[in-house]
């Protein structure tokens, strides 16, 4: 990894400063991204946004900032993008602070203080290496202000076509992954999270390995179909939608089942009968349920102590399997007739069996 630092002064900084929305800010006479295409939004409120300019102002040291030196020989913002865009705004006439009690706007400003704010220097280190390199050190100084997601150090490091297209499929506000998919998937397309999501589905997780695979592609329009067909699929396997089914990690259920022919309505049945058991204390679990049987999903609601109690007083400490005696913390509650089959979790539907006996039943 190499690392530079550099005096840069604001004037050279807001020099070619131009704020596209979504569509990203630059400066440095176009030389430097300030803001990604599509990364979050600027999130300074008005205090922090007016610190920044009296801080500069007053002539202290600002923190110091990172930049990623990119393959073509421009320069990304990696940390310092909420303070960079704070003082190019200011320059740029879009915002007043007090000044000695009253607001004012750069152009407001005796040219002496404009002069004094434009030669402020920065302290910028340049950043180059290797991908894993960078993400190493993105990592280690992304610990104050307004942090970076996981996903936004990596779209640091892996910049190309690829990612400039995946952004523009899953990093707009209504993007075309956002308008499909906002009731599966959590979080905010500005923030990464859609992108997030659909590299961890398409890599098992596996994230940084596919962004650096895929990092000079032309397109993402493998990453964009496969998130299609995910969405697709659980639209056509589980027809009515329930809330439930948000942020479940749809990517992996797609690739284990998308070859199994289900009887839809009798999944529908099922769903329904469990949303409105009162032993399926895990809700958002019955979907992995219905497709794998696993009644871990579901966290049954297990026997309350009291219940405990009733059962061992009543078998006089006795296992019904071994039929042994056992002091109450040697055993464990279990169904006497299994949820699967019908039983409940009451006090009549509980008996309590020795701790082998009970794992050898539930190993069954």
């Amino acid at each position: 990894m190499r690392i530079e630092l550099h005096e840069i002064t604001i004037r050279e900084v807001a020099d070619g400063y131009l704020d596209n929305a979504e569509e990203g800010v630059v400066g440095y006479g176009g030389r430097l991204d300030i803001r990604p295409k599509y990364q979050r939004e600027f999130v300074y409120d008005e205090k922090k946004r007016n610190a920044v300019i009296d801080t500069i102002r007053k002539g202290f040291p600002l923190n110091v900032m990172y930049w990623v030196i990119t393959d073509d020989g421009s320069y990304e913002v990696m940390d310092g993008q909420q303070r960079t865009i704070s003082f190019c705004q200011y320059v740029n006439g879009d915002f007043s602070v007090p000044v000695d009690g009253h607001p004012m706007a750069f152009h407001n400003l005796p040219k002496t203080l404009q002069d004094q704010i434009l030669d402020y220097k920065l302290m910028v280190y340049f950043c180059s290496g290797t991908d894993v390199e960078k993400l190493d050190w993105f990592r280690i100084i992304n610990i104050a202000g307004e942090r970076l997601t996981e996903q936004e150090l990596r779209n640091a490091v892996y910049t190309g076509p690829w990612l400039t297209h995946a952004k523009s499929i899953f990093s707009k506000t209504n993007c075309a992954a956002y308008l499909l998919a906002n009731k599966y998937v959590n979080g905010s397309p500005i923030r990464q999270e859609f992108l997030q999501t659909a590299l961890s589905w398409i890599s098992d997780g596996s994230i940084e390995q596919y962004m650096s695979a895929h990092q000079h592609d032309p397109n993402a329009n493998e990453l964009w179909s496969y998130f299609q067909a995910v969405i697709a699929w659980v639209d056509l396997t589980f027809t009515t939608y329930r809330k439930e089914m948000k942020g479940l990690d749809w990517g992996s259920l797609y690739d284990r089942f998308k070859d199994g022919l289900y009887d839809t309505d009798k999944l529908e049945s099922q769903i329904k009968a469990l949303m409105i058991d009162d032993d399926v204390t895990r809700k958002k679990g019955i979907y992995q349920y219905v497709l794998t049987g696993d009644e871990k999903h579901l966290a049954i609601r297990a026997f309350t102590p009291a219940m405990r109690r009733a059962a061992y007083e009543r078998q006089g400490g006795i296992c019904p399997k071994c039929k042994k005696h056992f002091e109450i913390d040697q055993m464990e509650a279990d169904h006497v007739t299994p949820w699967s089959k019908g039983g409940r979790t009451n006090a009549d539907n509980c008996q309590m069996l020795c701790l082998e006996d009970n794992r050898r039943k539930g190993a069954v």
